[in-house]
């Protein structure tokens, strides 16, 4: 028994003087052979917890554990609701005030003990309340529950029909009660029937939005736990001027460079809905004058939808988009800089080594994955169940917001090269942002030279048998010009393509000179420059091509079927809004050649997703 909280339950003296008054209700008897019964019961328990008390004492080993750690605990929470209980309890509490005139209001509290029971199993029964953490709130709060049970018992009623919000209620029970007032007054308002209860929508919200965003509010989101108000439904703070979509590859990147906007920057492929939900929660709720927006990368993570469903502002959406084969390519050439990239070196050194830094994801090798029917890296990216993925989602993602205003497209030719300008403008405009005239809109933001630089050439100067530093930087790389002095128009006379910038501290710059060592700088940079370019010109023969998976796709027509199906689907919106950047993509326009060369021209969309 002792391992058992329900047997342990039923054992106590409430539930065993509740059973004797029903058990003698049902077969009959005076009140005389009842009391008699009652003082019975409550003799043999005193007894039994003076033997108990008496043994733990010489046997500590044997005390019962806790009643919280007993594997039926959660179930054992709902004897506590029977009637055997509860009418076992008014006569402790008759007893306990019997000097007080406990026993005078003795039938009045049974009375009470039973209309209570029917009210709450009621509602429990009503509303199918299996939960036992629903019991637990109750007993813990059962005085509240009792006397505003008329009210609860309205609110639960007018939204009965609303099983989304009477969810939510019942999943923070806890949290219902204790702010009961404030709650009902929000569930049987107007604005929340028009918000969420008409719509029927799937996350509706414990609380109201309006409130939560005032400060001056006793309960707004500044004082409320994340997890809290994820559980209960709570949309994000309205801090945002619009939401940025795009898939990995399509250059998300290189724009969170160029807008001067906030975002949650640390949301991962593998992290949850509730993760990002916090992490969006903070940002939203710093007190800065940076404009901020919500950027997702990747569809059907883990609670997506309900991640989707409280981002509730209704603003502008930014959907940045790419031909599909690039971004295949982007994937498996996806590159860094090698943990083992040396940094600092000589002139004497071998730049073979120096050179030797790249680290491709799709092989963990200096090379990228070789593509083949096997080694096929597109596929689990797009997962044929039309599961989790990070490109080929640009339909389904939409269906899962219900905010938007209007959707941009954004290219990702739009922000490479002269177009980069324009595109910024047109996007500050529409979303409210100040664009930033001084901005150097045609820095390198990505690519090899990221892999390369920055780098460290040691020079020791003849003169002081010193050692100085010439650190070598990108050309678009930003440096510090009173510290630093770019001697690049000193090294390399003929004027052409600038890949890096080499500094010198402007301090040793005369020891330099004087030593005549320019020259030495000249012939070594020379050398440094060719091998550099023929570097880069080596991994970009090296890298995949998109011609590359249209070969693969030419050879698997399972894949290539199921490929054209998700295109077909995913693309409605933007070819409905944007044909011209549909038709713009060079290798998907191949693709639908190659599949209706191979397969035969599909007679309607529905055809190609009816087995979605």
């Amino acid at each position: 028994m002792q391992n058992s909280a329900i047997l342990r339950i039923k054992n106590q003296l409430a539930y065993r003087l509740g059973s004797t008054m029903i058990e003698h209700r049902a077969n009959g008897g005076g009140y005389l052979s009842l009391i008699y019964k009652l003082y019975k019961i409550k003799k043999e328990y005193t007894k039994e917890q003076k033997i108990y008390k008496q043994t733990i004492k010489l046997f500590p080993q044997l005390t019962y554990p806790r009643l919280e750690t007993c594997c039926d605990y959660n179930e054992s929470i709902k004897y506590k609701f029977h009637l055997s209980y509860m009418l076992g309890i008014v006569l402790i509490n008759a007893d306990k005030n019997k000097f007080k005139g406990g026993y005078f209001t003795l039938f009045k509290d049974i009375k009470k003990a039973k209309k209570d029971y029917k009210n709450i199993n009621s509602i429990l029964k009503e509303f199918n309340i299996i939960s036992s953490c629903v019991y637990e709130v109750i007993a813990n709060n059962k005085d509240k529950f009792i006397n505003n049970f008329e009210k609860i018992k309205e609110v639960l009623h007018t939204h009965k029909d609303y099983q989304a919000i009477i969810d939510n209620i019942f999943h923070n029970f806890d949290y219902f009660l204790n702010n009961f007032e404030l709650i009902k007054e929000w569930l049987l308002s107007d604005d929340f029937y028009q918000k969420y209860k008409k719509e029927n929508h799937p996350y509706p919200s414990l609380l109201d939005p309006k409130k939560l965003n005032d400060e001056n509010e006793q309960i707004n989101y500044h004082n409320i736990p994340a997890e809290l108000a994820w559980e209960m439904n709570l949309p994000l703070p309205d801090n945002y001027e619009f939401v940025w979509l795009g898939g990995h590859g399509t250059g998300t990147e290189a724009l969170k460079v160029f807008l001067p906007v906030k975002i949650p920057d640390n949301f991962f492929n593998y992290e949850t809905g509730i993760q990002r939900y916090k992490y969006a929660l903070t940002l939203l709720l710093e007190n800065s004058n940076e404009k901020k927006t919500i950027r997702i990368k990747d569809y059907n993570f883990y609670d997506f939808e309900k991640f989707c469903k409280l981002i509730q502002k209704k603003v502008n959406f930014i959907f940045q988009v790419r031909d599909y084969f690039e971004i295949f390519t982007c994937y498996v050439n996806h590159r860094t800089k090698s943990k083992s990239a040396i940094y600092e070196f000589n002139i004497q050194d071998d730049l073979n080594k120096v050179f030797d830094r790249f680290y491709y994801f799709s092989s963990g090798k200096n090379k990228p994955l070789e593509l083949s029917l096997e080694n096929f890296l597109s596929w689990p990216i797009m997962h044929k169940n039309m599961g989790f993925r990070t490109c080929i989602m640009e339909y389904s993602i939409l269906q899962a917001f219900n905010n938007i205003l209007n959707v941009y497209y954004i290219d990702m030719k739009d922000i490479i090269g002269r177009n980069t300008k324009d595109t910024i403008k047109k996007i500050c405009n529409i979303c409210n942002l100040s664009y930033k005239n001084d901005f150097n809109y045609d820095r390198n933001i990505i690519g090899d030279l990221l892999v390369f630089f920055p780098l460290c050439l040691t020079l020791d100067l003849l003169i002081d048998n010193s050692r100085i530093k010439i650190l070598l930087i990108s050309f678009d790389e930003e440096f510090d010009s009173n510290l630093y002095k770019d001697i690049c128009s000193i090294i390399f006379s003929e004027s052409g393509e600038k890949l890096y910038r080499i500094l010198i501290e402007k301090k040793y710059y005369k020891n330099i000179i004087e030593e005549c060592q320019i020259e030495y700088l000249k012939l070594f940079f020379k050398k440094f420059d060719i091998q550099l370019k023929d570097t880069i010109e080596h991994h970009k023969k090296i890298r995949v091509k998109p011609e590359d998976y249209l070969k693969v796709y030419r050879e698997d027509k399972e894949r290539r079927i199921k490929l054209q199906e998700m295109m077909q689907y995913e693309l409605q919106n933007i070819k409905q809004h944007r044909p011209d950047i549909v038709a713009s993509w060079k290798y998907y326009q191949e693709f639908e050649k190659m599949c209706e060369e191979l397969d035969g021209k599909k007679d309607s969309l529905k055809e190609n997703i009816s087995n979605n």
